[in-house]
């Protein structure tokens, strides 16, 4: 049995990606006057997700071509 870090790590980065762009969604947009009123949370929880995204795709690739 092989251990693929890539499936949890996807997994993880989802999660907080999923958590971050909701959280930068709903935020108030007050909280964003120091950064010259760029949703930071949105931005960063968009690569997150897509980080997540792509760690996923590549585990499932792995254990498609090792089932062959």
């Amino acid at each position: 049995m092989q251990l693929d870090v890539r499936l949890p790590i996807g997994l993880l980065f989802s999660l907080f990606g999923v958590l971050l762009t909701g959280f930068g969604l709903v935020s108030d947009k007050q909280i964003y006057q120091r950064s010259l009123g760029i949703n930071i949370n949105l931005g960063w929880g968009i690569v997150l997700l897509l980080f997540g995204v792509a760690m996923l795709a590549l585990a499932l690739r792995g254990r498609n071509k090792a089932s062959r």
